[in-house]
């Protein structure tokens, strides 16, 4: 985008916080994922995939952030949708964020969303009886992902995107529908899901809203902070020092 704010064409640019997310889960999955399963039968999901039942009664809390950087080692499409849509909704989300605050929200909403599935899954299965979802790992950057869609529809609600890259809408009825889609398929496949963590999806919805969220409150109580002490560094200062005072004459005061 341009400073006059006009949408530009052309693939976005590759920013710095994008470029080294995507280098880290890429290398992560290659590595360790595919040559060391593959061919040295090293696995690594058992230990950093996210497992509800782990999570809960093993407290191997962890695998909430660790389970962002593994994905399906059978579909490679798992990996390249992810890392795609890091960064095409991502790259104007750094370049107005900066890559600080970028990360942090693209780690809370990954966070935020294992936290909602492992309650969901737990809730479930005090509810149903049925323990199946504790055991089932969740891997992946969906999570966060979602949490992008989020963003980028609040903020550039007006832009157009393309669903299954045919048809145009607004990136705002487009992230509603994302989320309309997954609320269907959770309801009819159940919190634990089935080949999809629907909940983890929703999770980085509401991750990225809630975060957001909290931090624009944070922002304003720092903003009226730094308002009262700036006021409070403001003195008030009389003038009676006037030696030759003329008729009517009052204290003087300024700040």
């Amino acid at each position: 985008m341009n400073r006059s704010g006009t949408p530009q064409l052309g693939m976005p640019p590759v920013t710095k916080a994008i470029k080294w997310l995507m280098i880290i889960t890429v290398g992560v999955w290659l590595v360790f994922q595919v040559i060391g399963h593959k061919f040295f039968g090293f696995q690594v999901i058992p230990y950093l995939g996210l497992y509800p039942g782990d999570v809960i009664l093993n407290f191997k809390i962890w695998q909430v952030v660790t389970y962002i950087f593994l994905h399906s080692e059978d579909s490679v499409m798992h990996i390249v949708f992810n890392m795609l849509s890091l960064w095409m909704i991502g790259a104007e989300l750094e370049q107005r964020w900066g890559p600080k605050f970028f990360v942090f929200y693209y780690l809370a909403c990954g966070i935020g969303a294992a936290l909602i599935y492992c309650l969901g899954v737990a809730l479930f299965t005090v509810i149903s009886g049925n323990q199946a979802g504790l055991a089932i790992p969740v891997v992946g950057a969906s999570g966060a992902i979602f949490g992008l869609f989020l963003a980028f529809g609040l903020l550039f609600g007006e832009r157009t995107m393309h669903f299954w890259f045919l048809f145009p809408m607004k990136a705002k009825v487009f992230v509603l529908i994302l989320a309309g889609i997954e609320l269907v398929s959770l309801v009819s496949s159940g919190a634990s899901g089935g080949e999809v963590a629907n909940l983890a999806h929703l999770g980085g919805f509401i991750s990225g809203y809630l975060t957001l969220l909290g931090y624009t409150k944070w922002q304003r109580m720092q903003q009226n902070q730094k308002a009262k002490k700036k006021g409070r560094n403001l003195r008030l200062v009389v003038d009676n020092e006037n030696s030759d005072p003329k008729p009517g004459d009052g204290p003087k005061y300024w700040n």
